[in-house]
């Protein structure tokens, strides 16, 4: 397998994460998202990826997957084990839920698209731009603090989904200087993660495009 990413990008992170859980080890392939204009926006990169987004995983048989909650739910249905997900439905849905609101609610309005929207093309200045992150990651935060446990990882003595997307995401608050202080269950959870060797190999500094 290759995955194309880049070190920094929080999406990468949280598919490195899983693969690592998994016990895969694909060729990396970094996708510079602001050398030249953005490696990502090239023809050679589109060909790969229409979207233009990071990350991408090519299979072993030349197929191209895209997205990284697509292919973190491909992982778990053709790797099993370890398991990301519980067996019991409800259960599975809860912790789907918490990941949702991180890919789905917290992510993607501090992505570099949405941010160059607002800098560029709306002109707000830095310190909105920074108010505007630390919102919705606080916002967003404020919920997953409410539905995770008291003790171990997000959702047990395991980690699972929630810590793959949760991990990356309180690396991401804290390169915007976004407070923990109010959010003791998360900082527990995630200074489980971060001693975990699988979360330690994704780690952005660990990758050979690391800056």
């Amino acid at each position: 397998m290759r995955l194309y990413s880049y070190w920094r990008s929080t999406s990468s992170y949280r598919l490195r994460s899983a693969l690592a859980l998994k016990g895969l080890t694909p060729d990396q392939v970094p996708v510079h998202l602001v050398r030249n204009g953005g490696e990502h926006r090239s023809k050679a990169y589109r060909r790969i990826n229409p979207q233009g987004r990071v990350p991408s995983l090519v299979l072993d048989d030349g197929n191209v997957l895209i997205q990284s909650p697509a292919i973190i739910e491909y992982l778990e249905e053709v790797y099993p084990d370890p398991p990301l997900l519980p067996a019991d439905p409800v259960a599975r849905v809860r912790v789907r839920a918490a990941a949702a609101i991180i890919g789905c609610d917290i992510h993607p309005l501090h992505n570099v698209g949405p941010l160059n929207h607002l800098r560029r093309d709306l002109g707000r200045s830095d310190e909105d731009v920074a108010a505007w992150i630390g919102h919705w990651i606080s916002e967003g935060f404020a919920a997953i603090e409410a539905l995770i446990g008291d003790d171990g990882f997000c959702f047990g003595p395991e980690p699972g989904l929630a810590d793959v997307y949760l991990v990356p995401q309180v690396y991401a608050a804290r390169r915007f200087a976004v407070s923990l202080d109010p959010f003791p269950r998360i900082a527990r959870a995630v200074a489980l993660g971060e001693a975990h060797p699988a979360f330690q190999a994704a780690h952005p500094s660990r990758q050979p495009d690391a800056e």
